[in-house]
């Protein structure tokens, strides 16, 4: 069982200050291709892993927007770890029909 749940909010500037969801797209497909359980949500995406996993995936995203034309990228993380484990279905399935 995964240690960590990771929410991410990027927010990258962007060269021309043209709308950011394209730079937004890309980290997200950083995120799937990463393999890591994940939940793409309204404002964040929330993934599921091992601490030190869900960090490169992290740093991977940033690499990936800068290189991407993104001059700066700042994210607000979340991050809930228990070694005993933990899930988004097990904190979440209470609200589930």
């Amino acid at each position: 069982m995964a240690n960590t749940l990771l929410s991410i909010q990027v927010i990258p500037k962007t060269p021309n200050n043209e709308d950011s969801y394209a730079y937004v797209d890309k980290a997200i497909e950083v995120i799937q291709r990463s393999g890591v359980k994940h939940q793409v949500n309204p404002l964040d995406t929330t993934m599921e892993g091992e601490l030190d996993e869900l960090l490169k995936v992290v740093k991977d995203m940033h690499e990936a927007l800068t290189k991407a034309g993104s001059p700066s990228v700042i994210s607000q993380i979340k991050i809930a770890h228990n070694p005993q484990g933990i899930s988004m279905d097990k904190l979440t399935e209470k609200y589930r029909p």
